[in-house]
């Protein structure tokens, strides 16, 4: 019995807590990231500059700081025109859906990653984050129909206790 109040509070659990496997990461890997590309500025190859930068990138949208994600979005946006290689392309636009995802733009997020699967139909990175996606919008449907039919109770119930008064 214990066990299965367990896992009913564990989904419970999960449900509200959008238990996705989208990994984070924490500041001091941002922080080391930064002097990364700190460093390759001082004369390095431009290849190591977008590399450092692109690794930057990645783990600004897998951050848990909202300004970092917003960041890591703004970094990919700009560096997108400059892709070298559909590879490289595939691999913004992929960090951008996780951006977006972050924030809560799950819209735009359901949107990139469709264009990540249209380059790379099998990748399972994507094909993840797709589903993550996915199941926070149907969440989020959810939700919004508990609370309109909450509501709307409590107005039925207010209208009912209303008429129940005047007679």
């Amino acid at each position: 019995m214990e066990a299965k109040i367990g896992q009913f509070l564990e989904s419970i659990g999960t449900f509200f807590g959008g238990g996705d496997q989208i990994p984070w990461c924490d500041r001091d890997v941002i922080a080391g990231c930064e002097r990364e590309v700190a460093d390759a500025a001082k004369g390095s190859s431009e290849e190591q500059k977008s590399e450092s930068i692109m690794r930057l990138s990645w783990a600004l949208v897998h951050s848990r700081q909202a300004e970092d994600v917003q960041r890591g979005i703004a970094m990919l946006e700009a560096s997108l025109a400059n892709s070298s290689s559909p590879l490289q392309q595939r691999e913004k636009i992929y960090l951008l859906a996780v951006g977006y995802y972050r924030t809560g733009e799950f819209s735009r997020s359901r949107q990139l990653v469709g264009q990540c699967l249209e380059i790379a139909p099998d990748w399972r990175q994507a094909l993840v984050l797709k589903k993550a996606v996915e199941e926070r919008i149907a969440k989020d449907g959810v939700i919004g129909i508990g609370i309109t039919a909450t509501a709307l109770g409590l107005i039925a119930g207010g209208i009912a206790a209303a008429l129940t008064r005047r007679h």
